[in-house]
């Protein structure tokens, strides 16, 4: 034992690292994200994941596309195409439509989150997709006009509107209630100004108002006012533990509310006050709003869009858009109706269950 623990010292001093016991993988599906490195690291343990998804889980670190199938009904994409997925994520639904085009034709990928957007170009890469088919672009889709100066107009665009499960899970990105960390929750933590910094600058009414318009939060008014009261007394909301706990005050004090309801009341006002931060944070009804006026100038003649929402007010947004100028002739046709996920989808992919698609042909 004295030689053993003379070994260790004499190791320290001449600066060799002691040996670290890895983060133990607890139980089958843990629940700390530092724990799951089974599904952090899919090429080693794709076993794993398979098990996970069977359980209608998105692994960590992973996003399960939407409605793929679908989309490529409604995009009918073929070799020698063009086309645009203006939100890459994960890139599921790009590598798909890659496979259509069967090595002719060209994507164009645009992505704000230059973390993610720089593993999934490594991903695609290793299935074969490399720049003569593929071309990644840090940049916002509200600029599709400044890339169709590059590219020319395109055949099909694909506009998947969700957060992607990768930032969800991650609890340095702050998008989430259910973890604690940084209240963050920026596309691209590398520019603009964080949730906590937003909030902080922000009055009553000003808070209010975003909570009405970005998630039609019941609680709006005594949210913001709890806010700015405990603001007043020097209480800072700096990570989403704390932003959960103040949202937590003011639905525990609601009447009306039967006890046993009472915590599922406080999921649904956590999941829409962190929804209408990261909307506020992000700009992102000024970016789907210039986007879809730009839209019909990134498309040829013919040529098919499908977006996918995740809120109402997304979706509103679309279905004014698409109406509206089909009402002008632009479109040739429009979907008169929303296409949801399958109940299957939904079973297997429970992020799929806010889902609606619409879609646009330009005439």
């Amino acid at each position: 034992m004295a030689e053993r623990n003379d070994a260790a010292h004499q190791n320290h001093e001449d600066g060799q690292k002691e040996h670290t016991r890895r983060v133990r993988y607890k139980g089958a599906y843990p629940k700390k994200y530092e724990e799951k490195y089974k599904e952090l690291n899919p090429d080693k343990y794709a076993g794993t994941l398979e098990h996970v998804k069977e359980k209608g889980i998105t692994p960590a670190g992973t996003h399960i596309p939407i409605m793929v199938n679908e989309i490529l009904d409604v995009l009918q994409i073929r070799p020698g195409m063009t086309g645009m997925d203006a939100t890459l994520g994960y890139g599921g639904h790009t590598s798909r439509m890659l496979e259509k085009l069967e090595q002719q034709g060209h994507i164009y990928a645009t992505d704000v989150d230059p973390i993610e957007s720089a593993k999934t170009r490594q991903r695609l890469e290793k299935l074969g997709y490399g720049e003569e088919i593929l071309s990644i672009h840090l940049m916002n889709f509200a600029q599709i006009d400044e890339l169709v100066k590059e590219t020319g107009p395109f055949d099909f665009i694909l506009a998947d509107l969700g957060v992607s499960s990768m930032q969800i899970d991650n609890p340095e990105r702050g998008f989430s209630y259910k973890t604690d960390g940084p209240l963050d929750l920026r596309m691209n933590p590398l520019k603009g100004m964080s949730a906590a910094g937003r909030l902080a600058e922000m009055d009553e009414e000003e808070i209010t108002g975003m909570l009405i318009d970005n998630a039609d939060e019941p609680y709006a008014q005594e949210i913001a006012r709890q806010l700015c009261q405990d603001r007043k007394r020097g209480r800072k909301i700096e990570t989403t533990t704390q932003l959960r706990e103040e949202v937590e005050k003011v639905v525990l004090k609601v009447k009306g509310i039967k006890n046993e309801e009472r915590a599922e009341a406080v999921k649904k006002s956590c999941a829409r006050v962190f929804q209408a931060l990261r909307i506020d944070v992000n700009q992102e009804y000024e970016v789907l709003y210039a986007f879809l006026e730009k839209l019909p100038g990134a498309l040829k003649k013919g040529g098919r869009v499908a977006v996918l929402t995740f809120h109402s007010g997304e979706d509103r947004l679309v279905k004014k858009s698409f109406r509206e100028l089909y009402q002008e002739g632009v479109y040739s046709e429009i979907a008169q109706e929303v296409t949801r996920p399958s109940p299957q989808e939904c079973v297997q992919n429970s992020r799929a269950r806010s889902t609606k698609l619409r879609w646009a042909i330009k005439g």
